[in-house]
């Protein structure tokens, strides 16, 4: 009984986890589509060319999605890693700057919950799971 508590209780909080994590990606993707032309500006004046800003929205909005509802958990989970990886190397090094040095720790821990879920999969609540058990 208390191993089906705390798989029921390890599946909640893996839930939780995704829910966390694809909302800061969904709301960021949805802030950058829906404030398009500014949002073009200011990557470019981070050096962003506007096919890779597109790249990104949609990497947030499509990855972040697909977290949400845990599917192809593993990929979306290690396309946000990498992309936060990226994102803390390219444009917060600077850091004699205290609030640089907390976006790329922040990056970084945010990437390593992210590494985790790619390792261990969304959880029983999810499209995966859903998928497995009548594939």
């Amino acid at each position: 009984m208390s191993l089906r508590i705390s798989r029921q209780l390890a599946d909640a909080t893996l839930l939780v986890g995704r829910l966390l994590l694809a909302w800061l990606f969904l709301h960021e993707g949805f802030e950058l589509a829906t404030h398009f032309d500014s949002a073009l500006a200011g990557m470019a004046q981070l050096g962003v060319a506007a096919p890779i800003a597109v790249a990104v929205i949609v990497l947030q909005l499509a990855a972040g999605a697909a977290l949400l509802v845990g599917w192809l958990t593993w990929l979306a989970a290690l396309a946000l890693a990498l992309f936060c990886i990226a994102t803390a190397a390219l444009f917060h090094t600077d850091f004699a700057i205290r609030n640089e040095l907390l976006h790329f720790e922040k990056d970084l821990a945010i990437a390593g919950g992210l590494f985790a879920f790619a390792a261990s999969g969304a959880g029983a609540w999810s499209v995966d799971a859903l998928l497995r058990r009548h594939g």
